[in-house]
């Protein structure tokens, strides 16, 4: 009996880890820093989430200092709120970019002032070359980074790249109308 219970609830935990594992984008390690030879110094590199972003010692001046001087367009929020839960979002960036620095920090900004949980952004590091060995990155045709990549039901509906034409909530607003 104790046997048939200790196997139900590995299997159990096995499951929901299963159903819980995003994609291959999350195979390798998180905030991972590793040395660019093209630069000669570190990077991020891979897979990152928001608190390796807000706490590594490469990005997180850059991204604490943009999320908390930035305010984001109230009304643009409120009214891509909805929408914006229909999404997913993959964030492509180099923490040794200076479009990186900038955006990175603001995005989430909006994101968090959206209510958009952050379990729905694959943020992604890449070095000089814009690969990221191990990930899905070359599949996603980067030209510059950042670029802020929005999903609706699989599809690409949208992106942001480098810079914003107007503001990042109102180009997101922008995207967000191809959204039913």
């Amino acid at each position: 009996m104790k046997k048939q219970v200790l196997f139900s609830i590995v299997f159990l935990f096995a499951l929901v880890l299963s159903a819980t594992a995003q994609d291959d984008f999350y195979h390798k390690p998180l905030n991972q820093v590793v040395k660019d030879k093209t630069i000669g110094r570190d990077i991020l590199l891979g897979p990152c989430n928001e608190m390796g972003l807000k706490t590594n010692s490469l990005f997180a001046p850059a991204f604490n200092f943009e999320y908390k001087s930035y305010t984001p367009n109230a009304a643009i929020i409120n009214s891509i709120k909805k929408k914006l839960r229909k999404t997913r979002i993959t964030l492509v960036f180099g923490s040794w970019c200076g479009d990186s620095k900038l955006q990175v920090g603001r995005f989430y900004k909006i994101l968090d002032e959206a209510g958009y949980p952050g379990k729905y952004v694959t943020a992604l590091a890449v070095n000089r070359k814009l690969k990221a060995p191990g990930t899905k990155v070359d599949r996603l045709d980067i030209q510059r980074v950042p670029t802020f990549i929005v999903f609706h039901k699989g599809k690409e509906v949208g992106r942001i790249t480098e810079s914003p034409k107007t503001t990042l909530e109102g180009d997101l607003a922008a995207i967000l109308k191809k959204v039913n």
